[in-house]
Order: C-alpha cells, then structure tokens, then sequence
C-alpha cells in the first residue's frame, strides 16, 4: 500500500504541473473530444498539450508495455492514475478506437513488427482508426459478410462495402474484416488486415440520423491494394481475432454508462425548475429519479472496475462484455432521458442559445443507436442467457 500510495502522490504532483486548466471539467460538446491522427484539430492549444504531455508520459494506455508506447503501469496503478484523474475532473487526453479496440488486438495477435509499428504512434495519438465490420447484408450477421480479398501474390485486392463505419471520413487507418476464402464455411475464411484509408480505391459517404448529424458512414473498396504485411493473426482465422476485439468494443461501448451530459443533472434540473426553501430540487419525483441515476451509475463504474480486475487476471468470462455493454447502454439512455426531462421546455429545442444548439435533444436521440451500435441489446441478451446464465433453450 505505501508504494500505491507514494505512486499516487506522484501523479497527484505531475497532474497538478501537466493538466491545463482547459481541459478539466465537463466537455462541454464534441468539440472537447481528442482524437488525434494525422488531420488532428484541438478545440484550444490546451488540448493539444495535454494530448502530447499524456502521450509521452504512456498514460493514453496506462497499461500496455512501455516498449509498445504504454505506460507500464500495473493494474492498481493504473486505477490510482484513473482515479486522481477524476478528483481533478480531468478530460480524457484521448479517444481512439486503436487504443480502446485495435491496441488489445495486436497485443494478442499482432506480429512484433507491427506491434513497434502500430502501437507507439496509437498512443500517442498519432494514428486514427476506423472499424470495418458490418455490411448491408451482414450487421448482426457479421460472419455473412461478403467483401472479397482476392489473393495477388505479395498482396490482396480488395472490393466490397462497409456500413455504419464510424468516423470513416475522419479516419487514417481501418482494421476490416475480408473474406479470403469464399469456398469455406462462413466463420471460417475471413481474415483481419489494415490499410491506409488514403489507399486509392476507398471512399466514403456519411449517413446522417434523426439527430440531424451522425459519426456513421459508408465505406466503399474497389479494387483495394492490401499488402500481406498487414494481415493480423493467421490468414482465414480473422474470426479469432474479430470475436476478441469485439469484446473490447462492448466493454468500451458499454462505458458511456459512466458519461456525463455536461452538467450534472441536478443543476439543470434546479435552473428549469427553481429549487425548494430547504435548497432541495423543487420537484421529488425528479429529485428521486435523479438520485436513483446517480446511484446506479456509481454501482455501474465499480463493476466495470471489477470486470477489469478480472480481466487482467484472466478470470472475466468472455460473456462479461455484453453484460456491460447492455447495461451500459441502458444506463446512458436513461441518462439522457432524465436529462430531457430536467431540462423542461429548453430541453425541447432544436438550436438557439438557451438549447445550446440543441444539444440535448440532439444527444437524447444519438443514445438511440447505443442499443443497435457495436451489437444489437437483442444479440447481447442472447449471449448472456446462453453463456451467463445458462438458460434453457438459449
């Protein structure tokens, strides 16, 4: 415990000269989001430095090897590091899908030379990835998917389409899923590679939802040149390494259970309705649901705190994932409804100032894809009857 605690006075100490002031505290939209790569933006210069000095320290991925441009923490460090973030409200120096679901991937399965080539520059946010997996004719069916690598020697040709591929016009690279073999069963002769989405060939379309923008496009391949090298795992077992990462995308989907919608939802409650003589929200029905929230999304944080212990100590079933991802994203649903409703009539507009362009209103119908994204609640209550709990006939 006393070395714990000397490392958390460590962190306390470089957070307290590292951490800009621009970056503490709720986001207030997508602007404050950092995701890196090569056409990066940063909402301020703040952004930009905390990003960098975060990259360099290893804490972007706290826990990957040091070699492998991590920061080598242990698992009780890393909770600690986690943890001193929070006391300071500290937004996260990063998002990225590399780091969240490609990173853990390559650990696993990836060849040394793409590990040293791939992974530093992940976390220092250098890279931006995007991810090919569903298809028109393959989303909760994903093994049915129908884009074709055709063998060229040293390289692959790839054609087909992607669907739903967020960020892909934003993107510098893609993890994707091909088939290799199309004569063999359809959870076998896929494989799993990377390519530049600057490759000539790809393109893509951005789909727009009810809330009137969306992260999801349409990606298109013809005729994709895809060098060998790129192949992640064994060539026709891509399904291995797809199955793996897909437990680290419901784990990281699953995670907006722990967000935020800005403001606590207390204090917008208390501006549209006004506040009690005691100082109490003047509304107890609300103030009820609101603690109830906050209570469960607390509960929620430490299981996922949980799952992560047992994980680093390989004792997580691999079911734990959807578990997560099903509450997770119910849980930020809920989220988001409580905050429509706290928020009153101003809640209700679509842009002007007092709405902040909509914002909730337009968050409250982004969670709708939460329950579809990354694998339908449907296919996750599936899994956890069959595999968690093991009922009859599932």
């Amino acid at each position: 415990m006393s070395e714990l605690e000397d490392f958390r006075a460590e962190v306390r100490a470089w957070l307290a000269d590292n951490c800009p002031a621009e970056v503490r505290g709720p986001m207030a939209g997508e602007d404050d989001r950092i995701w890196g790569g090569r056409n990066a933006t940063f909402k301020t210069p703040a952004h930009k430095l905390w990003l960098e000095r975060m990259g360099a320290r290893g804490w972007t991925a706290p826990e990957w090897p040091a070699e492998y441009g991590g920061g080598g923490l242990s698992r009780d460090q890393a909770k600690v590091l986690a943890s001193e973030l929070r006391r300071i409200e500290a937004q996260p120096p990063l998002f990225s899908f590399g780091v969240w679901m490609l990173g853990p991937a390559l650990l696993k399965f990836g060849t040394e030379e793409q590990k040293q080539k791939f992974l530093p520059p992940i976390a220092r946010g250098e890279i931006r990835w995007c991810q090919g997996y569903s298809e028109p004719g393959a989303g909760s069916d994903l093994a049915g998917l129908q884009t074709r690598a055709v063998d060229q020697g040293d390289h692959w040709i790839v054609n087909g389409q992607k669907v739903w591929t967020s960020y892909a016009d934003q993107a510098d690279w893609i993890f994707c899923l091909v088939r290799t073999d199309p004569e063999a069963p359809k959870h076998l002769g896929i494989s799993f590679v990377l390519f530049d989405m600057a490759t000539p060939g790809v393109s893509t379309k951005p789909i727009t939802l009810i809330s009137g923008k969306s992260p999801f496009c349409e990606t298109f391949f013809d005729d994709v040149r895809v060098d060998k090298a790129n192949l992640v795992g064994a060539l026709n077992r891509g399904w291995d390494v797809a199955k793996y990462l897909l437990a680290h995308e419901r784990t990281m989907i699953g995670a907006i259970g722990e967000g935020d919608v800005g403001r606590p939802l207390g204090q917008i409650a208390a501006d549209a309705i006004g506040r009690d003589a005691s100082g109490r929200l003047d509304q107890p029905m609300l103030r009820a649901r609101i603690a109830e929230m906050e209570i469960d999304a607390e509960a929620f944080r430490l299981a996922m705190e949980r799952t992560g212990d047992l994980a680093k100590a390989g004792r997580a079933h691999p079911a734990l994932s959807s578990m997560l991802k099903y509450y997770g994203s119910e849980l930020n649903k809920r989220r988001h409804e409580l905050a429509m409703a706290a928020g009153g009539a101003d809640a209700l507009e679509w842009e002007g100032e007092r709405s902040r362009d909509g914002r909730a209103a337009r968050d409250w119908l982004r969670t709708k894809a939460n329950s579809i994204e990354g694998g339908t609640s449907e296919i996750q209550l599936n899994i956890i009857a069959k595999h968690l709990l093991r009922l009859p006939g599932a």
